[in-house]
């Protein structure tokens, strides 16, 4: 029917496409192949699935050669063959003009209008290339690593590569904390510690970006102001937007305030900082937060887990938090914490973090002490050392934020793990009680 002279519309139907002259055929004989192949599946099984790819194969190369193309190279960019009748004519589109999106604009001879060459990113320019080389001991051996660089806002995502490097090794147990330490002098670019592994400290003095521990995956991160800057850190913004978005696991000792929608979709990382903007804690589902601030509107929005202490010196916290899947509770004083915390003396070693994320429905008063604690020792706050020095006081000030169903879960999952006897409760939960009455009979008998 001339179909390889005359143009020929594609119709956009989000499934195969093909000419419209041969609609009715194609539906029809799509049709029928569907029908060939669930009985083929029934009497040949998987090898059916080959068939039908082969099958598919021969219908794609009948359609693209009936507009006239041999590779879908080709058909990239040739948006002139798009039926667009039925899409604009749809009741929801009325008053769009899609001529713009439709515009196909005119390509000199010899330029190309697909991907047919590799784009250089300049990976090769990166600051992490620098260290990679600085931490190769470390990455070979385990030994301790420390070194500095300068750092400028055009190095983005600095320690991603790195990070790279040490999970294709050491796998998400990565190395031992602090194994490679960075320290860092400037303002860093975007995404600072993006995905950054366990085993790397990343220490940046001066300023954050957004996106600061994007992804964060086990390192530990500190930021804190160059002491030459003159800022009060505690009234100074420090990191973006969007820290710690989507991390789960690591910690971040940040000397200053965050943007908007600090720990967004934090998992699992720990993190202290001294004020957020709008939307903190959004969407969290676990790990903790510690706030020595204030804090902007809309906290707690969708926070289905995980903890956040904050600090509430003039009580008007509340009116800020998003309640409807949270409670706030005091943190309350425990005499026997307090008698541990003087015998310590401030021991950093002592608060270790598999303690202080054990048992998220107590130990608070030990858990925000412990976390200030190694807030004041690697960003020097004065506000952290201030709160310690008149602990009493100070910690009558701050709200736990506790959600409601997060709170259930914990309650139940503790009760399970007493009852237990054999411990598959403590990896069991949800399963149903007959399969978890075999598995426990299998492991007596």
């Amino acid at each position: 029917e001339g179909a390889t002279t005359t143009k020929t519309r594609l119709h956009i139907q989000g499934r195969l496409v093909g000419p419209r002259i041969d609609r009715d055929r194609i539906a029809a004989a799509t049709s029928a192949n569907v029908g060939l192949f669930l009985e083929s599946l029934r009497e040949f099984g998987p090898d059916a699935i080959v068939v039908a790819d082969h099958g598919k194969g021969a219908i794609t190369r009948e359609l693209m050669s009936a507009m006239g193309f041999r590779t879908f190279a080709e058909m990239v960019g040739q948006s002139d063959l798009l039926d667009r009748d039925r899409a604009i004519g749809h009741w929801k589109v009325r008053g769009l003009d899609f001529e713009n999106l439709f515009h196909k604009p005119e390509a000199p001879a010899g330029v190309a209008i697909h991907h047919c060459e590799r784009q250089d990113h300049g990976l090769d320019k990166v600051l992490d290339n620098k260290l990679i080389a600085a931490a190769r001991t470390a990455l070979d051996t385990k030994k301790l690593v420390k070194a500095e660089f300068g750092i400028a806002n055009r190095d983005r995502a600095v320690g991603a590569m790195l990070s790279g490097r040490i999970a294709r090794k050491y796998g998400h147990a990565g190395l031992a904390d602090d194994t490679i330490w960075l320290t860092f002098k400037g303002i860093a670019g975007q995404s600072f510690g993006a995905w950054a592994a366990k085993g790397l400290t990343l220490e940046l003095v001066g300023e954050g970006n957004d996106y600061v521990g994007k992804g964060l995956s086990g390192a530990k991160l500190i930021v804190r102001p160059d002491p030459k800057s003159g800022v009060v850190p505690e009234e100074s913004m420090i990191v973006g937007n969007t820290v710690l978005y989507g991390a789960i696991s690591g910690e971040a000792y940040l000397r200053g305030i965050a943007g908007e929608r600090f720990a967004v979709r934090n998992s699992g990382a720990v993190a202290v900082v001294e004020g957020t903007g709008d939307h903190g804690c959004e969407y969290m589902t676990g790990g903790v937060v510690v706030v020595l601030g204030a804090t902007g509107r809309n906290f707690a929005a969708g926070m289905s887990g995980g903890i956040a202490y904050v600090l509430d010196e003039d009580g008007t916290f509340e009116s800020r938090c998003n309640m409807a899947m949270v409670d706030l509770e005091p943190v309350a004083a425990e005499e026997e914490v307090m008698r541990r915390l003087a015998n310590q003396g401030g021991d950093l070693q002592s608060h270790g973090l598999v303690d202080v994320m054990s048992n998220m429905t107590a130990k608070d008063a030990e858990r925000l002490h412990a976390l200030i604690t190694r807030h004041a020792h690697y960003t020097n706050s004065a506000k952290a050392q201030m709160i310690l020095a008149d602990w009493p006081t100070w910690q009558a000030k701050f709200r736990k934020v506790m959600p409601v169903e997060y709170r259930r879960a914990l309650a139940e999952m503790t009760k399970h793990q007493a009852a237990d006897q054999t411990g598959f409760d403590v990896i069991e939960i949800g399963v149903p009680a007959k399969a978890k009455g075999r598995a426990k009979a299998k492991a007596s008998g």
